[in-house]
């Protein structure tokens, strides 16, 4: 995160003397990403952070690819992932390349007889469905339908659902996931034209601390790896801290959309950004407002992009039929645009009430089986005029 947050107690200065009560020392730690040359936090723990009881053999996660080198326009209906009661067995990748995994999930349980850390990635995790809390070392966040959370690669965790109705889209990055350059100031600030603020933001709270000893379970996820530590300490042992690398969430509610007198293009509704990829928003608005305007999307070839778009909810004026969880994949090589009579019906069209999240990857997908086992027949077809 580009500015500075803090939660609990810490010293006055970095790296000297911080004592407990009974005059033992605090453990320090670096929290930090890129080595030492990006954002980082400062945590204070009441045990050791490193005492390693056992490890297992690690189980091999990555995912793999039934469909390479496409250039076929696909539907996928992420609502047919199954509800599962485990996490991590929820997800369900359905896309990948060398810079992100893309996946849907639908877990029912509560991750609570586990921590999890994803070293591999920043997670950017959408919440279609459910509510909860996301509980983490650095403190604790509440979410509900619409929330992006943020969780940077190496954040140990846990997440509360308040039911067992839960449908979530995830990007997991192999880059740090930032808000876009093109509204951020040279320092990092959001900028007066960005359609959010840092207001906007939910911060961690509730930090936990927790002095225990025991045998608790972190499944770390490296090198598309799943490995099962066990240490002798809870996880959530920290004080206080203080930094710049911490999760938070971000509702795509409070996205304020940026409009026009003709059509805009997509990156008007960015939100997010990575190496070779940018995650867009397309919330309700007001449509262009031209005399002459046409506010269906025009035409158009992604030429160095696959352009992936998670139906939310609303009418989307584009597609003839889409439901709630569908997934579009229109791949670079190729044009495409809106379906047969929808650039028609747009026009004199005042608002869309469409919710929708983008991302678009600059590098070509690759679909799992998964994704094969989801996808509507013919949707490559399905511009064809009767």
């Amino acid at each position: 995160m580009p500015f500075y947050h803090k939660l609990g107690n810490f010293p006055a200065k970095r790296h000297i003397q911080f004592r407990k009560p009974d005059g033992g020392l605090y453990y320090e730690q670096l929290f930090g990403t890129e080595g030492f040359a990006s954002f980082s936090s400062l945590m204070y723990h009441v045990n050791r952070p490193t005492m390693v009881k056992s490890m297992k053999d690690p189980v091999d996660i990555a995912p793999k690819a039934a469909v390479e080198k496409n250039i076929a326009s696909r539907m996928l209906k992420g609502f047919e992932a199954k509800p599962t009661d485990d996490f991590l067995d929820a997800r369900t990748i359905v896309m990948f390349n060398n810079d992100l995994n893309m996946a849907v999930a639908a877990p029912k349980k509560s991750l609570r007889n586990y921590f999890y850390k994803n070293a591999d990635s920043d997670e950017l995790i959408f919440i279609h469905k459910g509510s909860g809390k996301l509980r983490t070392m650095l403190g604790n966040i509440d979410f509900e339908y619409g929330d992006y959370l943020v969780i940077p690669r190496g954040m140990i965790y846990q997440i509360d659902f308040d039911t067992e109705d839960n449908r979530l889209f995830i990007v997991e990055s192999f880059s740090p996931i930032l808000t876009p350059r093109t509204y951020r100031s040279r320092f990092g600030q959001l900028l007066e034209h960005s359609p959010f603020c840092e207001r906007d933001f939910k911060l961690p709270t509730e930090l936990e601390t927790h002095d225990e000893k025991g045998d608790f379970l972190i499944k770390i996820k490296k090198e598309n790896m799943l490995h099962e530590i066990t240490y002798a300490r809870h996880p959530f042992d920290v004080v206080g801290w203080d930094g710049f690398n911490f999760p938070y969430a971000f509702s795509i509610h409070n996205f304020e959309p940026i409009t026009g007198r003709v059509h805009l293009p997509p990156p008007i509704h960015q939100t997010f950004e990575g190496n070779n990829f940018v995650v867009c928003s397309f919330v309700p608005r007001l449509y262009d407002y031209h005399p002459l305007s046409i506010p269906a999307p025009y035409n158009h070839s992604n030429i160095d992009s696959d352009e992936v778009l998670y139906y939310v909810d609303g009418d989307f004026m584009s597609r003839n039929h889409v439901e709630k969880g569908y997934l579009s994949l229109h791949p670079g090589g190729i044009p495409h645009g809106p379906h047969p009579g929808a650039y028609e019906r747009s026009i004199g069209q005042k608002e869309t009430k469409e919710l929708a999240v983008m991302v678009d990857t600059f590098r070509p997908l690759k679909l799992t089986q998964a994704a094969v086992d989801m996808q509507l027949n013919d949707y490559a077809y399905s511009w064809l005029e009767d």
